[in-house]
């Protein structure tokens, strides 16, 4: 068996002295694993570092045998973030959580549509603007909604009303208005204003943003398999923290 596919590298791990087990996310072909061979020589490492774009054409004797991947470089973003950490690590943090969040070989075009789509607004993101954490939030929503967990935002579950959504129920993934949540307010998560309206969003916003689909990605897939946060996702929830209380002190 034999396909060509677009990929984003997601993973890779050693296997044996010089091969690498790569795991991309494709186009047509979803979330798939496949051998390198020589992938750890000298001169090839480079070749599968997470969040390259990549054409890969995968060959097995059977469908479900490992395969093996030869992978042709389109894109290699990380390379230009290596002085960047915060751009770096959400880099690393999608495709980590793609990684983590999605079942092997069922297709997902939208996914691959979006992740590509924020990797290369991380890597257009310019001198200290962060309009690109909005976008992370919104694809770490994304892809809830593709592992089949998708929050609805869209009206508040008690009223039915479309205005003044400032809360989601931890246990329905709905959300509700201020009013509507009365004085269960303060068991509710935090609906920031850019996941529902046309606004920016500050270092604030953002981090509820990622405490909203961190606990339900922790709910529904993390906790189920018996698997910790990715910890790619941990360290940019941490130098998102210490970003937020510079710009604190220096208020």
């Amino acid at each position: 068996m034999e396909w060509r596919d677009e990929a984003i590298l997601l993973h890779a791990q050693p296997h044996g002295e010089r091969d690498a087990i790569a795991v991309v996310l494709t186009f047509e072909h979803g979330k798939h694993a496949g051998l390198v061979v020589a992938g750890r020589a000298r001169g090839r490492r480079a070749l599968v570092e997470v969040g390259n774009r990549l054409e890969v054409v995968w060959k097995a004797r059977l469908a479900q045998h490992l395969g093996t991947f030869t992978l042709e470089p389109v894109a290699q973003p990380a390379a230009r973030l290596l002085d960047r950490p915060l751009e770096l690590a959400g880099l690393v943090s999608a495709c980590a959580m793609v990684d983590a969040g999605l079942r092997e070989r069922e297709p997902h075009p939208l996914l691959f549509a979006g992740l590509l789509r924020l990797i290369e607004r991380i890597g257009a993101a310019t001198g200290e603007s962060l309009d690109w954490l909005a976008d992370y939030v919104r694809f770490e929503l994304l892809l809830l909604e593709q592992a089949g967990f998708g929050l609805d935002l869209s009206r508040c579950a008690v009223t039915g009303t479309t205005t003044g959504l400032a809360f989601v129920s931890p246990r329905t993934g709905r959300a509700v208005t201020a009013e509507a949540a009365g004085l269960h307010a303060p068991r509710l998560l935090a609906l920031p204003p850019f996941l529902v309206e046309k606004v920016e969003a500050d270092l604030l916003q953002i981090a509820q943003g990622l405490k909203l689909a961190g606990y339900f990605f922790t709910r529904h897939i993390s906790r189920p398999s018996d698997q910790p946060m990715p910890a790619a996702r941990e360290r940019l929830a941490h130098l998102l923290a210490a970003r937020t209380a510079d710009d604190s002190d220096t208020d």
